[in-house]
């Protein structure tokens, strides 16, 4: 007797989901509120303002001096940059001018604290991926001797309110530069490690491989920067394009790859990894050139501080992408208006583009490649 299997159509149902705030893999306090059909997505709305600290408002209810500790909170991975950000946008205004060896005391602590923050999302993206034995704690080895040196230069292994306006803080002693000369030596051999285990492991590609691409024209539309988009095919880069501080007296280059087509998850991945080979080469040349003497501010560090009445805005190239900050002073002891333009901000905004048509089980993949710091976006 035979026996005739129809064909029968899957029939699903949509449902909406949350994925956060509490979810453990969302990077901060971030909640996404996901509509899925089967195992695919359909929608997703990033939904933010859980962790609002309001540090613009706090910018102008602070003194100068008072706010300049603060705004490391902005983006907690890279002070260095949200201080420079500030610094400089003041100094634009108040027509300050930066002593040399500030300048290269303070490329040389920003690219430190980029290679930190490349490491620190090395190691969690990986554990995003479900690489939970060993090789996330590679990159904490070497990022463990960054922020020693950050806590002997600045006091603090995070929050360095090292970048002054007009300066830095202090200058390094022999043995620091030293050690960070040490450092510098070993850490290629360091990266090469990383890539040995991840960059050709067939499980890494299948997780990130055509996955999560990002048009160019897409990235432009969202004002993406950053890694993120230099993946997709553009060399935008700060240090170059609008060069600033002691960057054109160095040599270094711009990474970017050549995607018509978009970048996807591996390509961003590759990106952070070269320009942290990038950083270390830059740190070496600051060693080289750091003048042995002279001043480090050109601006009195106290509690009086003040800039000039006017309007000024600034940005760097921070490990997320383009940083600025706009100010807007009477002369007084506090600001009248601070406004920061954050990287975050704009990179998860494309997040849901990114993620329609995308299985369940790619969204962390593809959202960890971004590299989104959310107090960096809630502000």
């Amino acid at each position: 007797m035979s026996t005739e299997i129809k064909s029968t159509e899957l029939k699903t149902d949509e449902m909406i989901i949350n994925m956060g705030p509490q979810h453990p893999a969302t990077h901060g306090v971030l909640r996404m509120l996901l509509t899925l059909d089967g195992e695919f997505v359909k929608h997703a709305e990033p939904v933010i303002g859980h962790l609002h600290r309001a540090q613009e408002w706090q910018g102008q209810n602070r003194t100068w001096f008072q706010y300049q500790a603060l705004i490391d909170r902005v983006d907690y991975l890279s002070g260095m940059f949200t201080s420079w950000a500030m610094a400089r946008s003041c100094e634009v205004l108040d027509e300050c001018e930066v002593p040399e060896r500030a300048e290269y005391l303070r490329v040389m602590v920003s690219e430190m604290n980029r290679i930190s923050s490349h490491l620190l999302w090395l190691g969690t993206y990986l554990i995003d991926l479900g690489a939970m034995f060993g090789f996330p704690f590679y990159p904490f080895r070497e990022r463990e001797k960054l922020l020693d040196l950050f806590e002997e230069i600045a006091g603090q292994r995070m929050m360095f309110n090292y970048i002054r306006i007009g300066g830095v803080q202090r200058a390094p002693n022999d043995a620091w530069l030293k050690r960070l000369k040490a450092f510098t030596e070993e850490f290629d051999d360091r990266v090469d490690e990383y890539e040995a285990i991840v960059t050709e492991n067939p499980i890494f590609l299948k997780r990130t491989k055509e996955i999560g691409i990002l048009p160019i024209s897409l990235a432009k539309q969202y004002a993406v920067t950053g890694p993120s988009i230099r993946a997709s095919g553009t060399d935008m880069d700060l240090r170059k394009t609008k060069p600033y501080s002691v960057y054109p007296k160095l040599d270094f280059d711009v990474h970017w790859l050549d995607k018509p087509e978009g970048g996807d998850t591996w390509d961003r991945y590759i990106l952070r990894v070269r320009e942290m080979r990038e950083s270390n080469k830059i740190i070496k040349q600051c060693l080289d050139m750091l003048p042995t003497e002279g001043e480090i501010s050109g601006k009195k560090q106290n509690a009086g501080l003040r800039v000039k009445a006017g309007e000024g805005f600034a940005s760097v190239e921070s490990p997320r992408g383009i940083l600025g900050c706009y100010v807007i002073s009477d002369g007084k002891d506090k600001a009248i208006r601070f406004r920061w333009r954050n990287p975050s901000f704009c990179n998860l905004s494309v997040l849901s583009e990114l993620l329609v048509g995308s299985p369940i089980a790619d969204i962390m993949a593809i959202f960890g490649s971004i590299d989104v710091i959310l107090p960096d976006v809630d502000r």
